[in-house]
């Protein structure tokens, strides 16, 4: 009787190693630029900025928010958000697309924005 307790308690202990290996190398992903991103088959993140001058649209039948974007290396390419439109986007000063590249458009799953701080000051601020 001691065994089998011992041998379900290993299994136990076993699989929860390899569950949150798994699920850490899932939430593990690197920052990288379009340009490693179009090499890579792998999900990444990029950061840059979105390029307003360029159309963006949000399409409900698809459940799809569309826009370009460029990263820090000034490359723009066209992300295919799955999902709606995030909040604070309009005045994000950055934004964070996770997901793979795909046929000439970056297919994100996620989108984090960086929106500037109420407590961050300007040069004129400096200056007073």
């Amino acid at each position: 009787m001691p065994k089998i307790k011992v041998i379900v308690a290993s299994a136990i202990i076993l699989i929860a190693l390899l569950f949150g290996a798994f699920s850490f190398v899932q939430t593990n992903v690197e920052y990288v630029d379009f340009q490693t991103a179009m090499s890579s088959h792998k999900r990444v993140q990029v950061k840059g900025e979105w390029v307003r001058e360029e159309d963006s649209r949000f399409d409900p039948q698809k459940h799809q928010f569309t826009f370009s974007m460029k990263d820090d290396n000034d490359q723009t390419m066209k992300v295919i958000l799955e999902g709606a439109k995030p909040n604070n986007f309009d005045i994000a000063n950055a934004v964070v697309v996770k997901g793979r590249y795909d046929n000439g458009v970056f297919h994100a799953t996620d989108c984090l924005t960086k929106c500037p701080s109420k407590y961050e000051g300007t040069a004129s601020d400096l200056k007073r």
